[in-house]
């Protein structure tokens, strides 16, 4: 095995990953953010994101359950905060299921999961389930997508209030609302991956980690695009945009 990694080394390769394989390079997003996506296919997109946004929490609840660290307990804890709220009607849920009326989704419909693609089920478990089975410095360098994601919230911001009717300030607040908690988050996880992988296998491990989480979110774009854009064949009792508006 080779040397370990300086700190600086570690970051430029964890960067690396999301230079050359963060979503935001799917065809699907590349569609989205040029205008070009039909209702339903947004339905879907909004849908099936749904199934991931509410896996995040089990995913963190499950990593600060098995955490001895305090410092990491009480650092991880605000992102659970963040998606479920404090109270009903907030959250990062909620404001995803205002997205979902927004583009004509029925609330109970979106809530309840029904139509969610397989592949998205499939691989939102598999996220839950590597967070909760690897060591803790993985499960928090899978979450490293986060030093990525406040880019891709600006440009989606403004290509859907370009290009969609629906979008409008409480539509998006889910998206505005990351740029802020997202920055606070990832300065936690960075640090945490940059001053616990101190060998190169942790590294190597870590580097895989996020490698996993890139994966994650690509598959979930490319069961999309497969059932809602090309060749467009929607598995059996998947959401069909033409029955529900």
């Amino acid at each position: 095995m080779s040397r370990a990694f300086d700190r600086a080394e570690l970051e430029a390769a964890l960067r690396r990953i999301g230079e050359e394989r963060y979503h935001d390079k799917h065809p699907f997003h590349v569609l989205m953010h040029e205008g070009r996506l039909t209702q339903g296919q947004l339905q879907a997109w909004v849908l099936n994101r749904f199934y991931y946004q509410k896996s995040i929490p089990l995913k963190d609840a499950s990593l600060i359950a098995r955490a001895d660290d305090i410092d990491l307990r009480r650092a991880w804890i605000s992102r659970v905060i963040d998606h479920d709220g404090t109270r009903p009607g907030d959250g990062g849920i909620e404001r995803w299921l205002v997205l979902a009326e927004g583009v004509g989704l029925d609330r109970s419909y979106v809530a309840s999961c029904e139509g969610v693609l397989p592949a998205t089920r499939f691989a939102c478990e598999a996220y839950v389930r590597f967070v909760r089975e690897k060591t803790l410095v993985e499960a928090v360098a899978s979450s490293l997508t986060e030093l990525f994601a406040p880019d891709l919230h600006k440009t989606r911001i403004d290509a859907l209030l370009a290009h969609y009717p629906f979008a409008s300030e409480p539509t998006l607040a889910y998206f505005r609302t990351r740029l802020v908690e997202a920055p606070k988050d990832v300065a936690f996880g960075l640090d945490y991956v940059l001053s616990h992988a101190m060998t190169r296998e942790q590294q190597e491990l870590c580097l895989a980690a996020l490698c996993f989480k890139t994966d994650v979110l690509w598959a979930q774009l490319d069961a999309l695009h497969h059932a809602y854009v090309s060749p467009g064949l929607i598995p059996p009792g998947a959401f069909q945009p033409e029955q529900r508006r």
